[in-house]
């Protein structure tokens, strides 16, 4: 038995009356375990299983799947549940999680800026650049991040002034005729690059980003993953459907 601090990430059905609840946890990432009757709305593990809930939970850790035997809820995250813009995004961070991170492999930074990060939705920011910043966190984790400290070629000297998915980063003027897939950066657009991918959310006192650099640096994230994380996100595609990547959209 083992007392976890824990994020809902994921729930899925189990038989009639049960959950199999994939939680963050401090102590040990992610973790998988059953929450019986968590599916019967008076059950006592329904209330603790709900999605982007950070709990308190008692679990039997076994070699497979664990039991959640109790759970406290500690943050209800209740306002990212009932608004379907801030639930697109949230659930587009819990994917990625899922999908880069091994289980069993505790990350307490990378827990501490998804718990941030929820917690700065319910305050009312930005949802679409609160999940860059942590999508660029996790591409950190998988390995695969982009470099934008200085030209990828090594050139420290001389202003950036494109973005290229193909060399893995920004690039200088000198280096820009190189990378066919070249795309433009202003200097306000290379500076936000910059602080999301290099800058903890904690560190950030208010995220606000006008609607064009939003979706400007959307479509640059969009075609990295596809070129490096490679991993389909049905998360993704929700977020498409109701246009919420879309230039058209409003926040």
């Amino acid at each position: 038995m083992e007392k976890v601090h824990g994020i809902v990430i994921r729930t899925r059905d189990y038989g009639e009356s049960n959950k199999i609840v994939t939680l963050f946890t401090k102590e040990y990432g992610l973790i998988s375990a059953v929450a019986k009757g968590a599916k019967k709305a008076k059950s006592r593990m329904a209330a603790v299983s709900q999605p982007f809930i950070y709990g308190l939970f008692l679990v039997y850790l076994g070699k497979g799947l664990g039991t959640i035997q109790q759970g406290e809820v500690l943050e209800s995250m209740r306002g990212v549940r009932e608004d379907i813009i801030q639930t697109a995004y949230a659930s587009f961070m819990c994917e990625l999680v899922t999908k880069i991170m091994e289980e069993k492999e505790p990350n307490l930074a990378l827990f501490n800026e998804l718990y941030l990060s929820l917690e700065r939705m319910v305050g009312g920011e930005s949802p679409s650049a609160i999940a860059m910043m942590f999508e660029l966190k996790m591409y950190h984790v998988g390995g695969f991040a982009p470099i934008t400290s200085k030209c990828v070629n090594g050139h420290e000297d001389i202003p950036i002034v494109a973005f290229s998915v193909s060399e893995g980063g920004v690039i200088c003027e000198q280096c820009k005729h190189r990378a066919l897939d070249s795309t433009n950066l202003t200097p306000q657009q290379y500076n936000l690059l910059r602080l999301m991918n290099e800058t903890s959310i904690k560190r950030v006192r208010n995220i606000s980003i006008n609607q064009e650099n939003l979706v400007f640096l959307r479509q640059i994230l969009d075609d990295y993953y596809d070129n490096f994380g490679g991993l389909p996100l049905k998360s993704k595609k929700f977020l498409k459907q109701i246009h919420l990547f879309d230039s058209n959209s409003d926040e």
